[in-house]
Protein backbone atom coordinates (compact mmCIF):
# COMPACT_ATOMS: atom_id res chain seq x y z
CA UNK A 1 0.00 0.00 0.00
CA UNK A 2 3.11 2.51 1.18
CA UNK A 3 5.05 0.95 -2.15
CA UNK A 4 1.88 2.01 -3.94
CA UNK A 5 1.38 5.59 -2.67
CA UNK A 6 5.04 6.22 -3.37
CA UNK A 7 5.15 5.33 -6.69
CA UNK A 8 1.92 7.54 -7.27
CA UNK A 9 3.01 10.53 -5.37
CA UNK A 10 6.43 9.87 -7.42
CA UNK A 11 4.49 10.30 -10.60
CA UNK A 12 2.29 12.86 -9.40
CA UNK A 13 5.72 15.35 -8.51
CA UNK A 14 7.29 14.15 -12.14
CA UNK A 15 4.28 15.39 -13.72
CA UNK A 16 4.20 18.59 -11.99
CA UNK A 17 7.54 18.74 -12.94
CA UNK A 18 7.34 18.57 -16.06
CA UNK A 19 4.51 21.05 -16.32
CA UNK A 20 6.64 23.45 -14.10
CA UNK A 21 9.38 23.22 -16.95
CA UNK A 22 6.77 23.90 -19.97
CA UNK A 23 4.90 26.37 -18.61
CA UNK A 24 7.92 29.52 -19.66
CA UNK A 25 8.16 27.89 -23.13
CA UNK A 26 4.25 27.98 -23.16
CA UNK A 27 4.22 31.35 -22.11
CA UNK A 28 6.55 33.11 -24.72
CA UNK A 29 4.80 35.39 -26.87
CA UNK A 30 5.94 34.69 -30.44
CA UNK A 31 6.84 38.29 -32.48
CA UNK A 32 7.68 38.41 -35.85
CA UNK A 33 10.12 41.75 -36.33
CA UNK A 34 11.16 43.01 -40.18
CA UNK A 35 14.80 45.24 -39.72
CA UNK A 36 14.74 47.79 -42.44
CA UNK A 37 17.73 46.31 -44.09
CA UNK A 38 20.00 43.93 -45.05
CA UNK A 39 22.13 42.41 -42.39
CA UNK A 40 24.82 44.94 -41.29
CA UNK A 41 26.20 46.27 -38.39
CA UNK A 42 24.00 48.35 -36.80
CA UNK A 43 21.27 45.22 -36.70
CA UNK A 44 23.72 43.92 -33.88
CA UNK A 45 21.58 46.62 -31.34
CA UNK A 46 18.86 43.93 -32.17
CA UNK A 47 20.71 40.53 -32.07
CA UNK A 48 22.91 41.42 -29.01
CA UNK A 49 20.02 40.67 -27.06
CA UNK A 50 18.61 37.73 -28.67
CA UNK A 51 22.11 36.03 -27.97
CA UNK A 52 22.30 37.45 -24.75
CA UNK A 53 18.76 36.28 -23.76
CA UNK A 54 17.09 39.65 -22.93
CA UNK A 55 13.81 38.56 -25.39
CA UNK A 56 13.05 35.16 -23.57
CA UNK A 57 13.67 36.96 -20.22
CA UNK A 58 11.13 39.23 -20.92
CA UNK A 59 8.51 36.16 -21.94
CA UNK A 60 9.80 36.61 -26.16
CA UNK A 61 10.27 34.54 -29.09
CA UNK A 62 11.19 36.79 -32.04
CA UNK A 63 12.13 35.68 -35.76
CA UNK A 64 13.97 38.74 -36.89
CA UNK A 65 13.68 38.84 -40.98
CA UNK A 66 16.00 41.11 -43.24
CA UNK A 67 14.30 44.07 -44.59
CA UNK A 68 13.92 45.34 -48.15
CA UNK A 69 14.10 49.58 -47.27
CA UNK A 70 12.84 51.55 -43.96
CA UNK A 71 9.59 52.63 -45.96
CA UNK A 72 8.92 48.85 -46.86
CA UNK A 73 8.62 48.08 -42.67
CA UNK A 74 6.08 50.70 -42.18
CA UNK A 75 2.84 48.61 -44.19
CA UNK A 76 4.28 45.39 -43.62
CA UNK A 77 3.77 45.93 -39.76
CA UNK A 78 0.26 48.19 -41.04
CA UNK A 79 -1.33 44.31 -43.00
CA UNK A 80 -0.07 42.12 -40.42
CA UNK A 81 2.85 40.78 -42.22
CA UNK A 82 5.05 41.32 -39.22
CA UNK A 83 4.47 42.43 -36.03
CA UNK A 84 7.27 45.04 -35.28
CA UNK A 85 9.29 46.86 -37.89
CA UNK A 86 12.55 49.06 -37.26
CA UNK A 87 11.17 51.64 -40.45
CA UNK A 88 10.66 55.26 -41.02
CA UNK A 89 8.46 57.20 -39.31
CA UNK A 90 8.42 59.73 -41.68
CA UNK A 91 6.60 56.75 -43.78
CA UNK A 92 4.29 56.08 -40.89
CA UNK A 93 2.93 59.46 -41.02
CA UNK A 94 2.49 59.71 -44.37
CA UNK A 95 0.42 56.29 -44.17
CA UNK A 96 -1.40 57.59 -40.86
CA UNK A 97 -2.42 60.97 -42.59
CA UNK A 98 -4.36 58.70 -45.75
CA UNK A 99 -5.20 55.30 -43.65
CA UNK A 100 -4.90 56.37 -40.19
CA UNK A 101 -7.51 53.33 -39.13
CA UNK A 102 -4.22 50.62 -40.45
CA UNK A 103 -1.27 52.83 -39.21
CA UNK A 104 0.88 51.23 -36.62
CA UNK A 105 2.97 53.50 -34.02
CA UNK A 106 5.93 54.14 -33.09
CA UNK A 107 7.63 53.14 -29.43
CA UNK A 108 10.96 53.31 -29.05
CA UNK A 109 13.32 55.99 -31.50
CA UNK A 110 16.40 55.11 -32.58
CA UNK A 111 17.43 57.08 -35.50
CA UNK A 112 16.74 60.60 -34.29
CA UNK A 113 19.06 62.66 -36.88
CA UNK A 114 17.88 62.66 -40.18
CA UNK A 115 20.34 60.32 -42.55
CA UNK A 116 18.53 61.28 -45.89
CA UNK A 117 20.53 62.22 -48.94
CA UNK A 118 21.39 61.87 -52.11
CA UNK A 119 24.89 61.09 -53.26
CA UNK A 120 27.23 62.47 -55.81
CA UNK A 121 30.26 61.66 -57.08
CA UNK A 122 33.19 64.29 -56.31
CA UNK A 123 33.57 65.86 -59.73
CA UNK A 124 29.90 66.11 -60.00
CA UNK A 125 28.24 69.36 -61.46
CA UNK A 126 25.86 69.23 -58.67
CA UNK A 127 26.68 71.09 -55.33
CA UNK A 128 23.16 72.03 -54.15
CA UNK A 129 19.22 70.49 -54.12
CA UNK A 130 18.84 73.68 -57.09
CA UNK A 131 21.37 71.35 -58.92
CA UNK A 132 18.90 68.58 -58.99
CA UNK A 133 16.45 70.26 -61.85
CA UNK A 134 17.43 68.30 -65.21
CA UNK A 135 19.51 65.68 -64.02
CA UNK A 136 18.71 61.94 -62.82
CA UNK A 137 18.29 61.07 -59.50
CA UNK A 138 18.20 57.02 -58.34
CA UNK A 139 16.87 55.26 -55.79
CA UNK A 140 15.03 51.87 -55.02
CA UNK A 141 11.59 52.47 -54.48
CA UNK A 142 10.90 51.79 -50.90
CA UNK A 143 14.29 53.81 -50.28
CA UNK A 144 13.44 56.56 -47.28
CA UNK A 145 15.27 59.37 -48.56
CA UNK A 146 13.41 58.90 -52.11
CA UNK A 147 9.76 58.53 -50.05
CA UNK A 148 10.73 62.09 -48.51
CA UNK A 149 11.62 63.59 -51.94
CA UNK A 150 8.91 65.68 -52.43
CA UNK A 151 8.79 66.95 -49.13
CA UNK A 152 12.55 67.97 -49.21
CA UNK A 153 11.79 69.52 -52.99
CA UNK A 154 9.61 72.06 -51.04
CA UNK A 155 11.73 72.55 -48.11
CA UNK A 156 14.74 73.59 -50.28
CA UNK A 157 12.46 74.99 -52.73
CA UNK A 158 13.19 73.39 -56.02
CA UNK A 159 11.34 71.92 -58.79
CA UNK A 160 10.27 68.18 -58.53
CA UNK A 161 8.87 67.75 -61.64
CA UNK A 162 12.43 69.32 -63.36
CA UNK A 163 13.92 66.45 -61.77
CA UNK A 164 13.98 62.66 -63.64
CA UNK A 165 13.73 59.71 -60.86
CA UNK A 166 14.71 55.70 -61.92
CA UNK A 167 13.92 53.09 -59.96
CA UNK A 168 16.65 50.46 -59.62
CA UNK A 169 17.66 47.26 -57.32
CA UNK A 170 18.91 48.15 -54.00
CA UNK A 171 22.21 46.25 -54.58
CA UNK A 172 22.66 48.40 -58.05
CA UNK A 173 22.27 51.98 -56.47
CA UNK A 174 26.13 52.25 -55.82
CA UNK A 175 27.61 50.69 -58.94
CA UNK A 176 24.96 52.43 -61.28
CA UNK A 177 26.63 55.72 -59.59
CA UNK A 178 30.13 55.01 -60.29
CA UNK A 179 29.15 54.35 -63.83
CA UNK A 180 27.77 57.48 -64.86
CA UNK A 181 24.05 55.88 -65.21
CA UNK A 182 22.42 58.17 -62.96
CA UNK A 183 23.86 61.99 -61.69
CA UNK A 184 22.78 60.70 -58.26
CA UNK A 185 21.18 58.26 -55.79
CA UNK A 186 18.79 58.36 -52.64
CA UNK A 187 19.71 56.89 -49.31
CA UNK A 188 21.41 56.74 -46.20
CA UNK A 189 24.43 58.54 -45.52
CA UNK A 190 26.12 55.65 -43.58
CA UNK A 191 24.70 53.07 -45.87
CA UNK A 192 25.88 54.41 -49.49
CA UNK A 193 29.54 55.37 -47.88
CA UNK A 194 29.97 51.80 -46.56
CA UNK A 195 28.20 49.90 -49.42
CA UNK A 196 30.23 52.30 -51.76
CA UNK A 197 33.44 51.06 -49.20
CA UNK A 198 32.92 47.78 -50.40
CA UNK A 199 33.04 48.29 -53.62
CA UNK A 200 36.54 49.93 -53.41
CA UNK A 201 35.26 52.99 -53.69
CA UNK A 202 37.16 55.71 -51.73
CA UNK A 203 35.62 58.30 -49.22
CA UNK A 204 36.73 61.07 -51.54
CA UNK A 205 35.03 60.06 -54.18
CA UNK A 206 31.38 60.46 -52.88
CA UNK A 207 29.90 63.91 -52.13
CA UNK A 208 26.06 64.62 -50.03
CA UNK A 209 23.37 66.63 -50.33
CA UNK A 210 22.06 65.81 -46.79
CA UNK A 211 18.48 66.90 -46.70
CA UNK A 212 18.76 68.06 -42.58
CA UNK A 213 21.45 70.68 -44.04
CA UNK A 214 18.34 71.84 -45.95
CA UNK A 215 15.85 72.38 -43.24
CA UNK A 216 14.13 69.18 -43.08
CA UNK A 217 14.85 67.89 -39.59
CA UNK A 218 13.29 64.68 -39.27
CA UNK A 219 13.33 62.00 -37.00
CA UNK A 220 13.85 58.54 -39.09
CA UNK A 221 13.88 54.99 -38.04
CA UNK A 222 12.07 53.76 -35.31
CA UNK A 223 10.93 50.99 -34.00
CA UNK A 224 6.89 50.06 -35.08
CA UNK A 225 4.78 48.27 -33.88
CA UNK A 226 0.62 47.25 -34.52
CA UNK A 227 -1.60 49.53 -32.67
CA UNK A 228 -3.15 45.67 -31.81
CA UNK A 229 -0.21 44.71 -30.16
CA UNK A 230 -0.46 48.07 -27.95
CA UNK A 231 -4.05 47.12 -27.21
CA UNK A 232 -3.79 43.69 -26.52
CA UNK A 233 -0.05 42.84 -25.18
CA UNK A 234 1.38 45.54 -23.52
CA UNK A 235 3.49 43.80 -21.48
CA UNK A 236 4.84 42.39 -24.80
CA UNK A 237 5.81 45.51 -26.36
CA UNK A 238 7.28 46.96 -23.02
CA UNK A 239 9.45 44.07 -22.59
CA UNK A 240 10.23 44.37 -26.28
CA UNK A 241 11.69 47.84 -25.93
CA UNK A 242 12.99 47.31 -22.79
CA UNK A 243 15.47 43.82 -24.03
CA UNK A 244 16.15 46.60 -27.17
CA UNK A 245 17.32 49.22 -25.03
CA UNK A 246 19.02 46.99 -22.65
CA UNK A 247 21.01 45.71 -26.34
CA UNK A 248 21.70 49.33 -27.14
CA UNK A 249 23.37 49.74 -23.99
CA UNK A 250 25.69 46.64 -24.47
CA UNK A 251 26.30 47.90 -27.63
CA UNK A 252 27.57 50.91 -26.79
CA UNK A 253 29.71 49.08 -24.28
CA UNK A 254 31.03 46.43 -26.64
CA UNK A 255 30.31 47.46 -30.37
CA UNK A 256 32.21 43.94 -31.06
CA UNK A 257 29.95 42.02 -29.37
CA UNK A 258 26.90 43.75 -31.25
CA UNK A 259 28.83 43.32 -34.78
CA UNK A 260 29.97 39.48 -33.69
CA UNK A 261 26.36 39.12 -33.33
CA UNK A 262 25.12 40.20 -36.84
CA UNK A 263 28.08 37.83 -37.94
CA UNK A 264 26.25 34.86 -36.61
CA UNK A 265 23.68 35.54 -38.99
CA UNK A 266 25.57 36.49 -42.20
CA UNK A 267 28.97 34.58 -42.42
CA UNK A 268 30.48 37.05 -45.38
CA UNK A 269 30.04 40.58 -43.50
CA UNK A 270 33.53 42.16 -43.96
CA UNK A 271 33.86 42.68 -40.06
CA UNK A 272 36.07 46.24 -39.99
CA UNK A 273 33.66 47.83 -42.36
CA UNK A 274 30.41 46.75 -40.76
CA UNK A 275 32.25 47.83 -36.97
CA UNK A 276 33.00 51.30 -38.86
CA UNK A 277 29.44 51.42 -40.26
CA UNK A 278 27.83 50.96 -36.69
CA UNK A 279 30.19 53.23 -35.01
CA UNK A 280 29.14 55.88 -38.02
CA UNK A 281 25.52 55.08 -37.23
CA UNK A 282 25.62 55.60 -33.38
CA UNK A 283 27.84 58.89 -34.27
CA UNK A 284 25.69 60.30 -37.24
CA UNK A 285 22.17 58.75 -36.60
CA UNK A 286 21.29 58.07 -32.98
CA UNK A 287 22.92 61.21 -31.27
CA UNK A 288 21.11 63.91 -31.24
CA UNK A 289 22.04 66.48 -28.56
CA UNK A 290 18.31 66.48 -27.60
CA UNK A 291 18.87 62.32 -25.84
CA UNK A 292 21.15 64.24 -23.25
CA UNK A 293 17.41 65.62 -21.82
CA UNK A 294 15.15 63.04 -22.98
CA UNK A 295 16.92 60.10 -23.29
CA UNK A 296 17.30 57.86 -26.26
CA UNK A 297 14.17 56.41 -27.48
CA UNK A 298 11.91 59.32 -26.71
CA UNK A 299 10.80 62.41 -28.80
CA UNK A 300 10.93 65.98 -28.81
CA UNK A 301 7.20 66.11 -29.16
CA UNK A 302 7.74 70.33 -30.79
CA UNK A 303 10.04 68.94 -33.60
CA UNK A 304 8.13 65.77 -34.33
CA UNK A 305 4.76 67.97 -34.78
CA UNK A 306 7.18 70.51 -36.96
CA UNK A 307 7.85 66.99 -38.84
CA UNK A 308 4.02 65.71 -39.35
CA UNK A 309 3.09 69.17 -40.44
CA UNK A 310 6.18 69.40 -43.17
CA UNK A 311 4.86 65.49 -44.68
CA UNK A 312 1.24 66.78 -44.38
CA UNK A 313 2.02 70.12 -46.42
CA UNK A 314 4.42 68.47 -49.08
CA UNK A 315 2.24 65.35 -50.01
CA UNK A 316 -0.60 67.00 -49.53
CA UNK A 317 -1.66 64.50 -47.08
CA UNK A 318 -5.93 64.95 -46.62
CA UNK A 319 -5.48 64.77 -42.54
CA UNK A 320 -3.00 65.96 -40.35
CA UNK A 321 -2.21 63.03 -37.38
CA UNK A 322 -1.92 63.62 -33.98
CA UNK A 323 1.75 63.29 -32.60
CA UNK A 324 -0.35 60.86 -30.17
CA UNK A 325 -1.06 58.92 -33.40
CA UNK A 326 2.57 58.49 -34.59
CA UNK A 327 4.84 58.16 -31.04
CA UNK A 328 3.78 57.04 -27.54
CA UNK A 329 5.93 57.29 -24.64
CA UNK A 330 4.21 54.97 -22.49
CA UNK A 331 6.17 51.52 -22.76
CA UNK A 332 9.77 53.62 -22.97
CA UNK A 333 11.58 52.83 -20.02
CA UNK A 334 12.18 54.57 -16.96
CA UNK A 335 14.06 58.34 -18.50
CA UNK A 336 17.43 57.27 -15.43
CA UNK A 337 17.44 53.26 -18.10
CA UNK A 338 17.61 55.37 -21.16
CA UNK A 339 20.86 56.11 -23.07
CA UNK A 340 21.99 59.97 -22.36
CA UNK A 341 25.24 60.05 -24.26
CA UNK A 342 26.78 57.40 -26.85
CA UNK A 343 30.41 58.77 -27.02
Amino acid sequence: MKRTSLLALSAALALALVAGLAAPAAAQTKLKFVLNWKYQGPQGIFFLPEDRGYYKAEGLELTIDQGNGSGAAVPLVANGTYDVGFGDINALIELAGRKPEDAPIAVYVIYNQPPFTVAVKTDSPIKSPKDFEGKTLGGAANDGALKLFPAFCKVAKIDCTKVKITNMQPNLREQMLMQGQVDGVFGYVNTIRFSAKLMGVEENQLRYINYGDYGTDLYSNAIIVSKKLTQEKPEAVRGLVRAINMGILDTLKDPDAAVAAVAKREALIKFPVERERLDATLRDEMNHPEIAKIGLGNVDLDRLKKSIDILVEANELPRTPTVAEIFTPAFLPPLADLPKKLF
